[in-house]
């Protein structure tokens, strides 16, 4: 399935940027602008998030496959890979199945490891929100915070929340992300390739979801990994220390 795709700059060489669960290629934006100086950048729209169709499946395989089928209809590959939490596991796997689009990979806090189910409680809580008299997003603000504590994780979450004319209504396809959230957690198992390309696992200092006991497995699929962290980041690295996240990733991609 090809993926919806927003792009940035007019020269340089191809970078791909892919979102996390829940986002979009808009969570992007900012660090997209700043790459845009020396590359083209490609920000997409994962299965059933964002602008995308929204269909019935969402698995790490399904959705590598999106990503070489939109990479390979740009016509601009190979390109540097980056993608953020679900987007890198994405492309991870996009790199392991199909290297020849890809240059180099840049993985930011995800390994290729199953995590604990998470974000089901988020998933529901959108999905249970009464939307039907809403006129402002703190309306709906309001009814998820005993789910969702967080008031920084309840404003990334309400980006996805649509307030037009028609009425209020949540852009993400919730019941089958939910649905999936299983699968999503964990990794393909049976995976057994590699990727040889130069790799960059950049991870947040105040993150556990990049550790030391996943470095072994990292290096069976990418034997050519560098690492770095960002000490003052948690999970959401690009947003939380953008400087950092650039200074350690521009020169990995030039």
């Amino acid at each position: 399935m090809k993926l919806p795709v927003t792009a940035y700059g007019e020269i340089g060489s191809p970078v791909v940027v892919m979102h996390g669960l829940f986002g979009s290629g808009r969570n992007w934006m900012t660090a997209a602008r700043r790459l845009a100086s020396e590359h083209r950048v490609f920000a997409l729209d994962l299965r059933n998030h964002g602008t995308s169709p929204h269909v019935d499946t969402m698995t790490y395989p399904e959705m590598a496959e999106d990503v070489y089928e939109t990479i390979t209809s740009l016509g601009v590959g190979p390109v540097g890979l980056v993608g953020h939490s679900m987007g890198g596991k994405t492309a991870m796997l996009t790199a392991l199945r199909h290297p020849d689009v890809v240059d180099r990979l840049v993985v930011v806090d995800a390994a290729p490891v199953t995590y604990p189910p998470a974000f089901v409680a988020y998933a529901q809580a959108m999905r249970n929100a009464d939307l039907s008299s809403v006129q402002r997003r703190a309306d709906v603000d309001v009814q998820l915070a005993d789910a969702v504590p967080s008031a920084g994780t309840r404003a990334f979450l309400l980006q996805n929340l649509i307030l037009d004319d028609e009425g209020a209504r949540w852009r993400p396809n919730l019941p089958v992300i939910e649905a999936a959230l299983p699968a999503l957690s964990g990794w393909p198992e049976d995976e057994s390739g590699t990727y040889e390309g130069p790799t960059l696992f950049v991870f947040g200092g105040k993150s556990d979801y990049v550790q030391q006991d996943h470095r072994p497995t990292i290096e069976r699929y990418f034997p050519h990994v560098r690492y770095a962290e960002i000490p003052e980041a948690g999970h959401w690295v690009h947003a939380e220390r953008l400087d950092d996240f650039l200074a350690a990733v521009t020169p990995f991609l030039a």
